[in-house]
């Protein structure tokens, strides 16, 4: 079977490519392994819905919310909530303070401008 002329250009240019340095360098990746773990861990952490609306519901109080309060806007168990809140603080994304029976949360604002920096040097 015959091979177009095409196919052999494109066969002997990847060669060349291979085992000679005749096309321009790659682009380099301007990012750190760890920066970049960072990021993927922030992202990975608001992949769920429940817990991007979790932190919608959190950004729009300037203080903090109790546990009861965000418990109260979803109809999932109590430690399915507890899990989501988990995932976030573990994330960095959030913080929280036991006060007596009760645990409030807060956005951390510094990883939250952690993700729209990246988000914004790559637009």
């Amino acid at each position: 079977m015959a091979m177009s002329r095409a196919l052999v250009e494109t066969i002997e240019t990847d060669e060349c490519c291979a085992t000679t340095r005749c096309c321009a360098p790659g682009p380099v990746v301007g990012m750190a392994v760890e920066s970049a773990e960072t990021l993927a861990q922030l992202f990975k952490a608001i992949s769920s819905p429940v817990r991007v609306q979790m932190l919608y519901i959190l950004s729009r109080y300037a203080g903090e919310v109790c546990v009861c309060d965000i418990e109260s806007q979803f109809k999932l168990s109590q430690p399915t909530i507890s899990h989501h809140l988990g995932v976030l603080r573990k994330a960095g994304l959030l913080e929280s303070e036991q006060r007596g029976l009760w645990v409030f949360y807060y956005v951390r604002p510094a990883a939250l401008e952690q993700l729209r920096g990246w988000l914004e040097a790559i637009s």
